[in-house]
């Protein structure tokens, strides 16, 4: 008789493990346990459900060659015995034995168990705010939800909804709304910017302006107070702190938090944050007893320290892990940097490794490098501007994040998928300068977009470069008196200098084209701090190192360049932009 193993969660690191278990001990003796009805399924697949992206649920609990993965499935496909329906209520970690119930009968049966496997997941947080009851509001943390929240806008009961939360599943839903129903939809977000944890508020603000154009409203730090309902008890909206919201329906997206409480109960050691403790091996304190999934915390690669990851991705690896160590086999997980990548409409948000304010929060000695190159060839025809946000450490030149935006396709997730790695062994600077990737002009340019982000950051490091950061400029385009010396030196040809020459005035606004700075630099202003401005940044950081030389050091580049602040939420562009 081979060993006994229990599973409890049967959504992605749970599964995983269990047939990870059956294909390397056939006589062990499996038994999947979940709350739900509805196991196995792609939780990150919710919102392109509601889109109608994936027109039928089961396909989201399909494998690809299309067999529901139900008991039946796992049962005869799998050999592991399933109970769907059923609740773990304790662990009796002396005995070795869980307790659960059935939800419906309420049948109470103890099951032994040599290992045992917690991928208990996550749940949504949900804020403290009246009106939660009332007809219409939705968390997003279920299959079941989502086909009700389809079926209701199927039936045309939804004309407005209102997500509560700025991070991806709220973003996906608000598109989901908007981009096949035609629902109007509003994003509340009580934080600066969206995204807060992935990216950095660069990235957030082109994000921001895409959705507004593709007819989403956003709105940006504004707290939702109360959930407002009509006299039949169904939500009529959202009062903010700002005011109040139509909607027919109202979206709980503020994030998940580890579902730990099994655990917690059991003994097992659990984080601050509420995750469960575990080792490489994914044992928790108890070495019988594994976890993995959302419910775990892991080390982050870069920081060194702990984080909660809920990707799907993260946990079907760490379930793989914990079946092979429950089988003998020595696997590890070693941590991860977070990897994220998301469309929204028809642009796509990418990033790995720490923001710039988690680094500087993690002790280092932070900085950006901001990018905007093409995203293949410049001579290739569909070529786009991309743009890229790369996190480095001054004194040690380890690159500590990469984060992109750009035109909905691969290009974001592959420079994405790049970096990774690199980020995971400590890459610096000269290693990202060198990293090989494919290069064809209908894919990419000859330099990628990762070399040119981390050829910056090297000139930064070195002293070669001095920037000034988007927000410094923006912040004089909104009120010039902040920075009475500068001068805006624009090195692009006079076409595109001109409608900024007209509009601010040649006192605030030079125009000097590029390739006639040569000629004739000694007209510019000794007086004045000069911010050097080109489309992507490229042509301004040689401009800054000739007059360098020539005794005109009173300059900075604008980091990113105009492509950055085309795409950015500004009202002061001349029209001709």
């Amino acid at each position: 008789m081979g060993k006994k193993v229990v599973v409890v969660g049967a959504v992605a690191a749970g599964p995983k493990c269990a047939v990870r278990v059956k294909r390397l001990d056939p006589d062990a003796e499996v038994v999947l346990i979940d709350q739900d009805s509805l196991i196995s399924y792609g939780g990150c697949g919710i919102p392109y459900y509601v889109s109608g992206d994936v027109p039928d649920e089961k396909e989201l609990r399909s494998t690809n060659f299309h067999m529901l993965r139900d008991e039946y499935f796992f049962e005869k496909a799998k050999g592991v015995t399933t109970l769907t329906s059923t609740r773990v209520t304790g662990i009796d970690r002396l005995s070795k034995v869980v307790k659960a119930e059935h939800v419906a009968t309420g049948e109470v049966k103890e099951i032994g168990y040599d290992k045992l496997l917690l991928a208990t997941g996550s749940e949504p947080i949900v804020p403290s705010l009246a009106g939660l009851d009332l007809d219409g509001v939705f968390t997003v943390n279920n299959l079941h939800k989502a086909i009700e929240i389809k079926d209701r806008i199927a039936k045309g009961l939804v004309g407005k909804a209102v997500i509560v939360g700025g991070g991806a599943i709220g973003i996906e839903m608000a598109e989901a709304f908007k981009d096949l129903w035609g629902i109007d939809a509003t994003i509340v977000e009580m934080k600066s910017h969206l995204l807060p944890s992935l990216v950095d508020w660069e990235m957030a603000d082109i994000l921001a302006k895409h959705l507004r154009d593709s007819g989403l409203e956003v709105r940006l730090e504004e707290a939702a107070q109360e959930i407002l309902g009509d006299e039949q008890g169904k939500v009529r909206g959202v009062r903010t702190d700002k005011k109040e919201i139509d909607g027919d329906m109202v979206i709980i997206a503020v994030g998940v938090r580890p579902r730990s409480a099994l655990a917690l109960e059991a003994g097992l050691h659990v984080s601050r944050g509420g995750a469960i403790v575990v080792n490489e091996r994914m044992q928790t304190s108890d070495p019988d007893i594994f976890a993995a999934g959302d419910c775990v915390e892991i080390t982050h690669l870069v920081s060194g320290q702990k984080f909660f990851a809920p990707l799907g991705s993260l946990a079907n690896k760490q379930g793989r892990v914990a079946g092979d160590n429950i089988c003998g086999i020595p696997s590890v997980f070693k941590g991860g940097v977070g990897s994220f990548i998301m469309k929204g409409f028809d642009m796509s948000i990418g990033s790995a490794g720490l923001t710039l304010q988690g680094a500087r929060e993690a002790g280092f000695a932070a900085d950006i490098s901001l990018t905007s190159p093409i995203d293949r060839a410049h001579f290739y025809p569909t070529q786009a501007v991309t743009c890229f946000l790369m996190v480095f450490d001054r004194r040690t030149r380890r690159v500590l994040g990469l984060q992109g935006i750009g035109p909905m396709g691969d290009g974001i997730l592959a420079r994405i998928n790049g970096a990774a790695p690199l980020l995971c062994e400590g890459g610096v600077i000269e290693d990202f300068n060198n990293i090989e990737m494919a290069y064809s002009p209908p894919f990419s340019a000859a330099i990628d977009s990762i070399n040119a982000a981390a050829y910056v950051a090297e000139n930064l490091c070195d002293g070669r470069m001095r920037k000034i950061d988007m927000g410094e400029f923006l912040a004089y385009m909104e009120n010039s008196a902040l920075q009475p010396d500068w001068v805006m030196l624009d090195v692009r040809h006079p076409k595109q200098a001109r409608p900024f020459v007209d509009k601010f005035g040649s006192g605030r606004w030079l125009s000097l084209p590029y390739d006639e700075v040569r000629e004739r630099f000694a007209e510019l202003p000794r007086d004045k701090t000069m911010v050097i401005i080109c489309n992507a940044g490229s042509r301004s950081y040689e401009v800054q190192r000739f007059l360098d030389h020539h005794g005109y050091s009173n300059n900075k580049v604008l980091a990113g360049g105009i492509n950055v602040v085309k795409r950015m939420n500004v009202d002061w562009l001349p029209s001709a932009q």
